[in-house]
């Protein structure tokens, strides 16, 4: 309300021009000011090239990160219109630039499909950025602008000169505004993930990252002729497939078009991963549901067909079928719905009759022309289907078990008084020693303690009817209080804070391992909702005056030798946490304000499926590379 005259009106209302809406509250338009949203800023600039390749103008895509902190994106499509848009009175480039909403992809002319989710793709770069130069090759001549301090032009578009050899495309390099970040070194491991994914649904698509910062790796190329059949080769790499062919099938229909490929493996988990015009649908939407529709109709006819399955057999369901498959279901539409707050849904109703159609038709040929694949398949869904009863017995015994204790809760328990869940946080301790010390160093009103001995059950090597007469899992799912696997229900979720607690040695970090595997494994939204989190208790301490000043790592020791270089304490290497007392590890792991916890994060779930996939599975050459690729390249989080 005015504070003048008590009223609310036309005076106390102000427009934000241009970029200003972006720089004001960017949250709203990449996520987060963190390293998710950090990146958010390469994917739109890709984002805009590989719309180009769909279109099919694009061959190859260069993404480099500059030694001063940059990034440049290149590639060899249309190249952005130079020309003059009368209306604006604006050339295309200053439109794509300096305009939210403003581009090609409204109103389909200039784009059949593109992959931006909001429409708003490079401007929010430049908007976040200290500067901006793109250059475009088009029509024989290179053309040139500048931005700096959040997408204010230095100038006008120019031409500089001929395009070298006549090639077209586009450039774009950009500077993360520090002020608008949280930090602004980009990850080179997190951009390699997405780029792989962006040429696996590409087919044929070349592009390239080289990143020239001090002590990075070579330059790497990714390029797969067989897209999406690549893709399932590639995730099932680190499982055992059931047999070397994949199902894969093409059907394009008017302004749509449906991709899948299909390989079962010798596991237990399901990895059925949707993506819309290049978008993962993390929540899976009317494609994947037409895919298991489709899916479930076909195998059941052909079982009966083949006499796989006799007339007093049941059907056998969705998930027998889908136990041990790695599928991959792609689409490209003119006019993508999406739902949810995250735009991680598909909603286009069509898509759904589209791809039970595809599904029933080319899946049914293609186990007719491939009987041994096909009856392998019936036979690992028999066997899940005679599992899932086992496992429906394990579960209903373990809602059984132990009505006594704390209201079902486990003994071995040390539950909180507050109620609401926002505010509970569950600590997983190894360790009954451990366990003690972290009784009485939390905050009893809302912080549980739940020891655990030794480590859990390898989740990704066992069936859930085996999982559930695992004793510290029962003490798991009883404790967090919200079912298991398919019965899985976050709502009621006892802690929206779940955290594990363990060693920062090697027997810690398996037991950290396995805690995770069966978090992302059997209780996937507990991990999607954020509420998963790894402590990280400090490795030194030192004095500094009169006060005791704890750092969790090696690093962070040299930090601090770094910006003291006076200092004259001697360091403390702390003891594991079962030789830690109640007084150091409250301050320096439990307490708000001055512990350091990782939050466990899902940005993109076949990858994670992989790395699940790759830590608990069997070969130990790719679980080793694995760790030397990722060891350095955790992100904390204080909260």
């Amino acid at each position: 309300m005015s504070t003048v005259e008590g009223r609310y009106s036309a005076r106390d209302m102000s427009v934000l021009e241009g970029l200003d809406p972006v720089r004001k509250r960017p949250g709203m338009y990449i996520g987060s000011t963190g390293p998710t949203g950090l990146h958010h800023l390469i994917w739109e600039v890709v984002d805009n090239s590989v719309d180009e390749a769909m279109a099919g103008h694009c061959t190859r895509i260069g993404v480099t990160l500059l030694a001063d902190g940059g990034c440049r994106v290149v590639d060899d499509g249309r190249g952005i219109p130079t020309d003059i848009n009368p209306q604006y009175d604006l050339s295309g480039v200053e439109i794509a630039l300096t305009k939210l909403h403003g581009g090609g992809k409204f109103g389909g002319r200039g784009y059949k499909v593109s992959g931006g989710l909001h429409g708003v793709g490079v401007s929010v770069v430049n908007a976040l950025s200290t500067r901006l130069v793109v250059e475009v090759d088009r029509d024989g001549q290179r053309h040139r602008m500048e931005f700096v301090d959040g997408g204010h032009p230095t100038g006008k578009l120019e031409v500089v000169g001929e395009a070298p050899g006549g090639r077209r495309g586009t450039s774009v390099a950009f500077w993360p505004d520090a002020s608008i970040f949280e930090e602004v070194s980009f990850r080179a491991q997190t951009v390699l993930e997405r780029l792989q994914m962006y040429a696996f649904l590409n087919a044929g698509l070349q592009i390239d990252f080289t990143d020239e910062r001090d002590g990075a790796p070579a330059p790497t190329s990714y390029c797969y002729q067989g897209g999406i059949i690549d893709f399932v080769k590639h995730l099932n790499a680190t499982k055992d497939p059931l047999f070397k062919k994949v199902a894969y099938f093409k059907v394009p229909e008017e302004d749509d078009e449906v991709e899948v490929a299909m390989q079962w493996n010798t596991g237990y988990n399901e990895g059925l991963y949707g993506y819309a015009n290049g978008i993962a649908t993390i929540e899976g939407g009317t494609h994947v549901e037409g895919l298991k529709k489709g899916l479930t109709n076909v195998v059941n006819k052909y079982a009966r067909a083949r006499g796989l399955l006799k007339d007093k057999d049941d059907n056998l369901l969705g998930e027998d079928i889908r136990e041990g498959m790695c599928a991959i279901v792609a689409v490209k539409l003119r006019e993508p719905q999406f739902e949810g707050q995250t735009k991680a849904k598909l909603g286009n109703t069509a898509m759904r009759s589209l791809v039970e159609r595809a599904t029933n038709e080319k899946l049914a040929e293609w186990l007719e022309e491939n009987p041994a694949e096909g009856r392998l398949v019936v036979a690992k869904a028999v066997q899940a289907s005679r599992a899932r009863v086992a496992a429906r017995d394990a579960r209903e015994a373990t809602r059984r078990k132990s009505p006594l204790e704390g209201a079902g809760m486990p003994g071995k328990l040390t539950d909180c008084r507050v109620r609401d869940p926002r505010q509970a946080e569950l600590f997983i301790v190894e360790g009954d020693s451990a366990g003690g010390s972290a009784v009485r160093a939390r905050n009893p009103e809302n912080q549980a303690i739940l020891p655990i001995r030794g480590k859990i059950l390898n989740v990704e090597r066992a069936r859930v009817d085996k999982m559930l007469k695992n004793n510290e899992i029962q003490a798991l799912v009883a404790a967090i209080g919200a079912g298991v696997g398919e019965d899985f229900d976050v709502s009621k979720a006892r802690y929206h804070k779940v955290i594990i607690l363990a060693d920062a040695d090697v027997d810690g970090s398996h037991i950290r391992t396995l805690l995770l595997t069966f978090f992302f494994r059997q209780m996937t939204p507990l991990v999607e909702e954020g509420y998963v989190y790894c402590a990280q208790p400090p490795l030194f301490s030192t004095t500094v005056g009169r006060d005791k000043v704890y750092l969790k790592d090696e690093s962070a020791r040299q930090r601090f030798l770094a910006e003291r270089p006076n200092h004259k304490a001697e360091f403390n290497r702390l003891k594991g946490l079962g030789e830690m007392d109640h007084t150091e590890l409250g301050p320096t792991t439990m307490a708000p304000g001055s512990r350091t916890l990782l939050r466990v994060e899902i940005e993109a779930a076949a990858l994670a499926d992989q790395a699940c996939s790759v830590l608990m599975g069997d070969d130990v050459e790719q679980r080793k590379q694995f760790i030397v690729d990722n060891a350095t390249e955790i992100r904390f989080l204080d909260v």
